[in-house]
């Protein structure tokens, strides 16, 4: 060895691997990571044969109701500006029809499980249409809102008919209740009506 020249130690770079690569397990177990959701619903079983098929394409107006939200988040319901507060009452009103009105969604003859015949609005569908500048917090309110209808339609019945909450109910009596009030909540295309 030369005078004046000294060794430089090495480093061991297998230690820096595996600190590193604890490092990285790490952080990957103790990140959280988000997830997600998107909005429950239950799709329509697919016609079972042709002509009724082509029965169903065929809606009458009275048993849809339209709810429209554009793009500053202003609320239409069936052609009438409405606040979000008035919307679970409206919807209520037309999925159940109390009053056999005949601007709202026509009753037919049914025999259900556990109710026997009734009259019910089976055919009725709330169509929601947003503009593509909606907000997605409007958009949500109005799906929670239409939702919260049915469940409250849904928890009354269970309340007359079986004197306890829809969540008391056995599985037969939820499935009778749930074919009395069928949630039928259709999404249309977005709209562009105007930029944001």
């Amino acid at each position: 060895m030369a005078k004046g020249k000294r060794d430089v130690p090495q480093i061991n770079a297998t230690s820096t691997a595996d600190i590193a690569f604890m490092l990285l397990i790490f952080f990957l177990i103790t990140t959280s990571m988000d997830t997600d959701r998107g909005l429950a619903r239950r799709l329509p079983p697919p016609p079972e044969n042709k002509e009724q098929q082509n029965n169903d394409i065929i809606v009458k107006e009275r048993n849809v109701l339209q709810v429209k939200l554009n793009k500053d988040d202003q609320l239409m319901v069936a052609g009438e500006w409405a606040d979000i507060k008035q919307l679970r009452d409206k919807a209520k009103e037309f999925i159940a029809n109390p009053n056999d009105d005949a601007n709202l969604p026509e009753k037919h003859m049914k025999n259900l499980p556990l109710f026997g015949s009734v009259m019910i609005t089976e055919k009725h569908v709330i169509s929601v249409q947003n503009d593509v500048g909606t907000s997605y917090e409007a958009y949500l309110q109005v799906q929670n809102e239409l939702v919260a209808a049915y469940n409250e339609l849904r928890n009354e019945l269970a309340q007359s008919k079986f004197g306890k909450s829809l969540a008391d109910c056995s599985e037969a009596e939820k499935d009778a209740i749930t074919q009395y009030y069928p949630q039928k909540i259709s999404e249309a295309e977005p709209k562009k009506y105007g930029g944001r």
